[in-house]
């Protein structure tokens, strides 16, 4: 049958390209933007998969910066904690040279007033912070080495806020009261409740020789805190690899689902413009095919 009216290839060749059209159009959009998902009806599931992917790839973001700052903390508190170290070492050497029995009384208190000045540094150095956050507290001591007074403080090292890690704010000030304080001029003894006031160390050989061994429980509890700071950057350190491995990981899943492949997207983009031009070429060849019922009215 020949019909004016209806041109059924004429509609087919312009259905056929206008679907190419649509696809190359989508193509191109993948090539441009480089993902393979640009609109929810491109791939709906997948789409889902990939937002929430993309969610925990942010939040592990977040939460290794919040594990770096914590790092940052104990550095900055294990800094601290080595100037305070000096300044023990430093006054351990000063009840060592209240020893020496050729030193005068007026040498001696010389040793005294230096050793004061220091403890005065010791007190000071216990209300250093890190971004407005205290690094110690200041519980005192029970006549052990045992940090009596603590607090933790929790940092989440994990996406979703399953895995925590806590970290100390030490209490030097059981160090402080070890080797005495500017509010109470005296040294602690470990044992037995026996204070020496500093006169009788700086005065007193005896004294200060039974001295020596309460300062160094002073050094070995530092030795300690800094033991303990070394730990828990320890563990934080294998925390943020981790999240480092996962969010590369994350990364490479989500790449999967809303990345296109170049190569095969291009390839694609290729047969659709050669389809586009053979479309149109067979379009133009359909609408003249008509013009054959001219020869039979003429």
């Amino acid at each position: 049958m020949i019909s004016v009216n209806t041109n059924t290839a004429s509609s087919l060749a312009a259905y056929n390209l206008s679907s190419t059209n649509m696809n190359l159009q989508k193509s191109l959009q993948r090539l441009s933007s480089g993902s393979r998902i640009n609109n929810s009806v491109d791939d709906a599931g997948g789409l889902a998969v990939s937002m929430k992917l993309s969610a925990a790839i942010r939040r592990t973001e977040a939460t290794q910066s919040n594990v770096n700052n914590a790092l940052s903390y104990l550095q900055t508190q294990d800094g601290v904690l080595k100037n305070a170290e000096k300044v023990v070492v430093r006054m351990a050497e000063l009840v060592s040279l209240a020893t020496d029995v050729t030193k005068s009384t007026s040498d001696k208190a010389l040793y005294r007033t230096e050793y004061e000045s220091l403890q005065d540094q010791l007190s000071s150095i216990m209300s250093e912070e890190f971004n407005g956050i205290s690094l110690f507290t200041t519980g005192g001591y029970d006549g052990v080495i045992t940090q009596n007074a603590t607090n933790t403080l929790t940092v989440v090292t994990s996406h979703d806020g399953g895995q925590t890690i806590g970290i100390t704010q030490v209490d030097l000030g059981a160090v402080a009261n070890y080797v005495g304080t500017a509010s109470a001029a005296n040294l602690d003894a470990a044992a037995g409740g026996v204070n020496y006031t500093l006169n009788n160390v700086f005065q007193n050989v005896t004294s200060a020789v039974a001295a020596i061994s309460t300062v160094d429980l002073a050094i070995q509890r530092l030795a300690t805190l800094r033991a303990s700071n070394g730990a828990e950057q320890s563990r934080l350190t294998f925390a943020a690899d981790m999240l480092s491995i996962n969010k590369v990981n994350l990364e490479s899943a989500n790449s999967r689902i809303a990345d296109v492949d170049i190569a095969s997207e291009s390839a694609n983009l290729a047969r659709l413009n050669i389809l586009q031009q053979a479309g149109t070429a067979m379009l133009a060849q359909a609408n003249m095919s008509t013009q054959s019922v001219l020869r039979l009215l003429s």
